[in-house]
């Protein structure tokens, strides 16, 4: 059976994954009549439909990067029936306010979990276990390689780096996606080494964040006026596309540093031409991609973004459980929007 099978709960068109029943889609690829959304990055909150359904925290952020949308938040476990089919919005772990949308009519029981992750981080609502008949679950790191130290000794790394640095009056200038990765940074960090100072991109956000209610600790912005010897020594967060910008050359005699989850693969940061990687993600390993479809109980998989394929044929193969690959536009661009 195929998603793109007419009947299914669940189909899939040139506009994206379409609920016929209801008439919404889920995270849309091109403007609709009503979107449901899962999370706020740009490759699954595009502008242009006509209404939106959200958690409140997605949809203040959906409001500032795509200007005045209409719609209403939805609370996590809260009931939303559209024309007899039963929505609910369930954390996800991924980014703040991020959720897995579950579907149910007659009796069947669809999730589509958008991006996620199993490591709760502290700022994030933690993922969450959503029973269901049929998983449409993301694989971007669906690789055995990816797999993911825990999140304080991959803060310890930073801090140890960014203490090196100060010692030698260099400022450590870490990359990091300027929607939840930068935030669980900040949030995770001793306070007592120093100040941080932010990019404008993630200055915007953090404030967006706070004003829901975010614990998102205070940072200083970098602005046209900023003294470059009031930065020495201190961590500077950008988004990943502004190291080597001429924003960066600004700063002075700098380290720089990505936070990604693919810096576990060898030549990434050559690639990027970092000084240092960390490994963190704001998605799920292998092993936590093979823990969700085994807790979920799911009998069907649909697999999207990245390893799709390789992942899918592994869920077949010795999982044993009926899998296919998704092609979608949910490519993780948010690995580089900014």
């Amino acid at each position: 059976m195929s998603i793109r099978n007419h009947g299914s709960l669940l189909e899939v068109n040139e506009m994206g994954i379409y609920c016929p029943r209801a008439d919404v889609y889920i995270d849309p690829w091109k403007p609709v009549k009503r979107a449901l959304i899962t999370h706020g990055h740009a490759d699954h909150a595009r502008p242009g439909s006509r209404y939106y359904l959200s958690t409140a925290t997605t949809l203040s952020i959906m409001k500032h990067r795509l200007g005045d949308i209409h719609g209403d938040p939805i609370s996590f476990g809260e009931v939303r029936t559209i024309n007899g089919v039963r929505f609910s919005f369930h954390p996800a772990g991924h980014v703040p306010g991020s959720a897995q949308i579950r579907v149910e009519f007659g009796g069947e029981v669809w999730v589509v979990t958008g991006d996620y992750k199993r490591e709760n981080d502290g700022l994030t609502e933690a993922f969450e276990v959503v029973k269901c008949h049929t998983l449409v679950t993301e694989s971007t790191f669906g690789l055995p390689v990816f797999s993911w130290s825990p999140q304080s000794r991959v803060i310890s790394e930073i801090e140890e780096w960014w203490r090196d640095c100060a010692q030698n009056g260099v400022t450590p200038v870490l990359g990091a996606y300027s929607l939840g990765k930068a935030q669980r940074i900040i949030a995770s960090l001793d306070p007592a080494l120093g100040h941080v100072w932010t990019h404008g991109a993630i200055e915007n956000m953090n404030e967006v964040l706070r004003e829901v209610g975010y614990h998102v600790p205070v940072t200083r912005p970098i602005l046209a006026e900023t003294n470059r010897d009031d930065i020495r020594g201190q961590l500077v967060v950008c988004p990943p596309a502004a190291l080597g910008s001429n924003w960066m050359r600004s700063l002075g005699h700098v380290s720089t540093g990505i936070a990604s989850g693919w810096m576990r693969i060898r030549g990434a940061r050559r690639r990027r031409a970092a000084d240092r990687g960390f490994v963190l993600s704001d998605h799920a390993d292998w092993s936590g991609l093979n823990e969700t479809i085994e807790d979920s109980g799911a009998e069907r998989v649909f697999v999207t973004h990245g390893y799709r394929d390789l992942f899918s044929k592994w869920i077949r193969e010795e999982i044993g459980i009926e899998a296919h690959p998704l092609e979608t536009y949910f490519e993780d661009i948010s690995e580089d929007e900014e």
